[in-house]
């Protein structure tokens, strides 16, 4: 299936209902999310969430992956890429916006670069460039972005937080 990534550790495959438990449970565990909207997600909000995942991939033809480990099969977080028509903040000029969150036993083992790198590989041929927004503090977010080839192009503000617009831009 075209929507299906696989990588040295990875699968990545669009968020179906079966995901929901393991889904929520990351996004509501308060130590993903500060730098991602800031509080834990109940499980309404990870409903929520699923629903534009699934979403983005009927109406864009692109979308969130669940990120599974190749060997285990263990849930270990989402990435994707997603329209969210942000107001208050320019940059992304109609290209789509990436975005990346684990769970935190998965944090700290490359996991995050792997499958950042599996979904450029996949948005290659789709897209010219995408952007990442960043929250300043979260180093370990923008040491994967810089690992992937992502530069910093703009500083500002997003609902009341500060940010780094990063850009990935593919050869053409």
């Amino acid at each position: 299936m075209d929507s299906i990534v696989t990588t040295e550790r990875l699968v990545l495959a669009p968020h179906g209902i079966d995901d929901f438990d393991e889904m929520a449970a990351m996004w509501g565990d308060a130590r993903v999310t500060p730098f991602l909207g800031g509080a834990a997600h109940n499980r309404e909000d990870s409903w929520a969430q699923l629903l534009r995942y699934a979403g983005c991939w009927a109406l864009l033809g692109y979308g969130s992956w669940c990120v599974r480990r190749r060997d285990t099969g263990e849930y270990i977080g989402s990435i994707g890429f997603l329209d969210a028509k942000r107001t208050g903040v320019a940059g992304f000029d109609g290209d789509p916006e990436i975005g990346w969150a684990l769970a935190i036993a998965a944090q700290g083992q490359g996991f995050a670069t792997e499958a950042v790198r599996g979904a450029l590989g996949w948005g290659a041929s789709r897209f010219r460039r995408t952007v990442a927004m960043i929250h300043p503090d979260n180093i370990p977010s923008e040491k994967v972005a810089a690992a992937c080839g992502f530069a910093v192009f703009a500083e500002g503000r997003y609902k009341d937080a500060p940010t780094r617009l990063w850009e990935h831009r593919w050869p053409r």
